[in-house]
């Protein structure tokens, strides 16, 4: 409680340091082109799982399609 108070009453403390801020030597922005990277990143390993979900659900289809065009002789030799 104390602390909060003193940051209040003395705003020079409460500042953020030139680097979060955005100051002329901030990687800021080299950071914020790492975070989009890897968004990037893991947004393309989920269109890649959703792709092979799909490829997969395309095979079975064709496989009962081609299933369904054999039919068995019922009362064949006995």
């Amino acid at each position: 409680m104390t602390i909060a108070l003193s940051l209040i009453s003395v705003p020079q403390i409460a500042h953020a340091c030139p680097v979060c801020f955005g100051g002329p030597n901030s990687i800021s922005k080299g950071m914020d082109t790492a975070i989009l990277f890897l968004l990037s990143c893991v947004g393309l390993v989920q269109i890649g799982f959703v792709a092979l979900f799909w490829s997969f659900r395309r095979r079975a289809k064709e496989l009962q399609r081609r299933r369904e065009q054999f039919h068995l002789i019922e009362g064949g030799l006995r």
